[in-house]
């Protein structure tokens, strides 16, 4: 009776000791990887690729504020030409902005119809300027984006789409803007899936290195999507029969019993 309750409480603790395993790649930029560039000490911001949808604010500034009216939202009714006014009506459309259409895009007062998708903001914000060139003696263009969007899924605590005030955001802060991971997230396999050129591509990212600020993906792009997958614990653990896990914890609970109230009546 002793040796059978010795092995009772044996296979208590035994059970007990591994449901107690610690887990594995839980802190951020802990392991200092080498770099395939061993120059490359930190990603460059380029700024975001403009895409189909995007609403920008574009504001026209001069010397002359009578010349740069007619280049501003807020300044339609100083237009005058048939152009201008084809050109300022469609501008005016677009809520609180500018918009990229479908085809990519972006209606101009005075300028009218411009290809713009693919650029960064500063590409776009140096092309006006010398449009520009040839009305004012001295444009200086400011360019801010009102709708960028990311989207953070799978095992983080407030899944969901979110808008940035800026389109500099690292992969880092939209982690932030969902809460950060939860304890089940895979920091080792992170997928961020991007549209680039009309394909949609996937690349893997680990939280755990430290050389994360130098890859090529830090920064997010206009409707990028990061996904966290769960880590193998969560896998394993959602692949179980639900009663089966079940029966385990009712299987501890007996044997716990068991080898207390065989103790008590030796």
């Amino acid at each position: 009776m002793k040796k059978f309750t010795s092995l009772l409480g044996l296979l208590f603790i035994l059970a007990a000791m591994l449901s107690c395993k610690p887990k594995q790649n839980m802190v951020y930029m802990e392991t200092d990887r080498a770099v395939a560039n061993e120059q490359v000490q930190q990603a460059v911001f380029e700024g975001s690729r403009l895409q189909s949808g995007d609403l920008l604010d574009i504001k026209v500034t001069a010397f002359d504020e009578y010349a740069v009216r007619p280049f501003n939202l807020h300044s339609m009714n100083q237009v005058s030409s048939p152009d201008e006014v084809a050109s300022s009506q469609a501008a005016q459309a677009a809520p609180q902005g500018y918009i990229i259409d479908n085809d990519g895009y972006l209606y101009f007062p005075v300028l009218g119809k411009l290809y713009v998708k693919g650029m960064t903001m500063a590409q776009l914000r140096e092309d006006l300027e010398k449009r520009l060139l040839t009305y004012l003696s001295d444009p200086m263009v400011s360019i801010r984006q009102l709708n960028f969007n990311v989207t953070v899924l799978g095992e983080v605590k407030k899944p969901g789409q979110y808008t940035s005030a800026s389109d500099k955001v690292t992969v880092l802060q939209a982690l932030g803007m969902a809460g950060d991971m939860t304890d089940f997230g895979d920091r080792t396999r992170v997928k961020l899936v991007r549209n680039e050129d009309g394909a949609t591509h996937t690349y893997l990212i680990d939280f755990t290195d430290a050389n994360i600020t130098s890859s090529p993906y830090y920064y997010m792009q206009q409707n990028d999507v990061l996904y966290v997958e769960p880590d193998e614990i969560k896998k394993k653990s959602a692949n179980v029969d639900p009663n089966r896990n079940l029966a385990f914890q009712i299987g501890g609970i007996v044997l716990g019993l068991a080898s207390v109230i065989i103790t008590l009546l030796r």
